[in-house]
C-alpha cells in the first residue's frame, strides 16, 4: 500500500515509474514532489535524489554511502532501505543484506512490499538489469531474514552473558 508509504518513497516511486534512473528537468520534479506532499531539498536530505543545474534524478546504488547506518539516518526512508539492500546483497552477500535488515526492524515489511512493487514495475517497464536487482532480495528474503533474526539472537545471548559475567565478583572468576 503506497499511501502506507513515507512521503519521500511515494515521489521515489512516481519518479522512477516516470523516468527511471535518467534525469529530467527540476520542474517536473517540483510538480512531482508538491504533489507527495515533499518538496525537493526535503528528498536531498533524505539522500534519495541528486538535483543540479536544473536537473532532477534517482540516486543510482553505487552512488550511495558505503557507511550509511539506518540507525543514525536522521530520514529514513522505505526506498533508501531497498535501495541499501539491495547494494549490500550485491557488494557483501546474504550476510550484508541481513546486517541491514537487523538495523530496519520495523519497517521490513513496507521494504519487502515495495521490491515486489519495482520488480512488478521493472518487469513491465522492460528493465531487466532493475528487475534482476529487485528478484535477487525477494528471492533471497527468506534466507536474508533467518541471517538477521539469528544475528539477532546470537547478540543477545552474547549481551545476556557479558552481563552475567560482569556481575561476578572477583571470588566466581
Amino acid at each position: 500500500q503506497e499511501s502506507d508509504m513515507d512521503k519521500e518513497t511515494r515521489f521515489c516511486i512516481a519518479w522512477y515509474e516516470q523516468f527511471g534512473w535518467k534525469e529530467a528537468p527540476f520542474g517536473d520534479a517540483n510538480t512531482l514532489a508538491t504533489a507527495k506532499g515533499t518538496a525537493i531539498n526535503a528528498l536531498e536530505n533524505a539522500g534519495v535524489i541528486y538535483a543540479k543545474a536544473g536537473k532532477v534524478r534517482l540516486l543510482k546504488r553505487a552512488e550511495l554511502d558505503a557507511n550509511w547506518d539506518p540507525t543514525t539516518d536522521k530520514k529514513l526512508t522505505i526506498w533508501e532501505c531497498v535501495q541499501y539492500l539491495i547494494k549490500a546483497l550485491e557488494d557483501k552477500g546474504e550476510a550484508g543484506a541481513a546486517e541491514i535488515l537487523k538495523k530496519i526492524g520495523g519497517l521490513s515489511e513496507p521494504v519487502k512490499e515495495l521490491s515486489y512493487r519495482l520488480y512488478a514495475l521493472s518487469e513491465k517497464k522492460g528493465w531487466t538489469e532493475d528487475g534482476l536487482a529487485y528478484n535477487a532480495i525477494i528471492s533471497s528474503w527468506q534466507s536474508v531474514t533467518d541471517k538477521a533474526q539469528f544475528a539477532e539472537q546470537v547478540s543477545s545471548e552474547t549481551k545476556k552473558k557479558l552481563k552475567d559475567k560482569s556481575q561476578k565478583t572477583l571470588n566466581d572468576l
